[in-house]
């Protein structure tokens, strides 16, 4: 099968590249931008290990071809933290209230949160629990993982209180 020409946008930078269009969109990240922050769990869309932002929807990687992503704006947990490397407030609030474990689900769970808090800034718990429900996590029971999402949605609203 003949290579395609893809251009993305990836965590705000422009790449193109040559790629077979049944490339899933995880292995172009992982192998051909070197972005290893999402990880390859199940293949088959159950984990969420492998969730990217995707033109401002949640998306497992895993069952996106790279050419169904051709042109489109992508964030990846790497994408997430400031520029200056200085770590996101949902990044800082997952390390302060221990929302991780052995780690794997961690970057698919805190690119969803992301996604999650623009979509809802204020969730209550059990709008978090609802919306990171396609993310599983086998260590930790959740609990402090839904800590982390509300400590953070309080941390940003106060964070933009203040700015207006």
């Amino acid at each position: 099968m003949g290579k395609m020409h893809v251009k993305l946008t990836v965590n705000g930078r422009a790449v193109e590249a040559l790629a077979e269009p049944r490339t899933l969109l995880i292995h172009f990240l992982r192998e051909n931008l070197d972005l290893t922050g999402a990880h390859i769990g199940c293949e088959t869309s159950h984990c969420g290990a492998c969730t990217v932002d995707l033109d401002g929807k949640s998306v497992k990687s895993c069952t996106v071809f790279v050419a169904q992503a051709n042109g489109a704006d992508i964030v990846t947990i790497e994408g997430i933290a400031h520029a200056d490397g200085t770590l996101h407030a949902l990044q800082e609030a997952f390390r302060q209230h221990h929302g991780l474990q052995c780690g794997f689900c961690t970057p698919g769970m805190i690119t969803r949160a992301w996604r999650l808090l623009q979509e809802n800034p204020n969730p209550t718990e059990e709008e978090v629990r609802y919306g990171i429900s396609g993310n599983l996590c086998r260590c930790t029971g959740y609990q402090n993982i839904v800590k982390a999402v509300l400590a953070a949605a309080h941390e940003l609203s106060a964070v933009k209180e203040a700015a207006e």
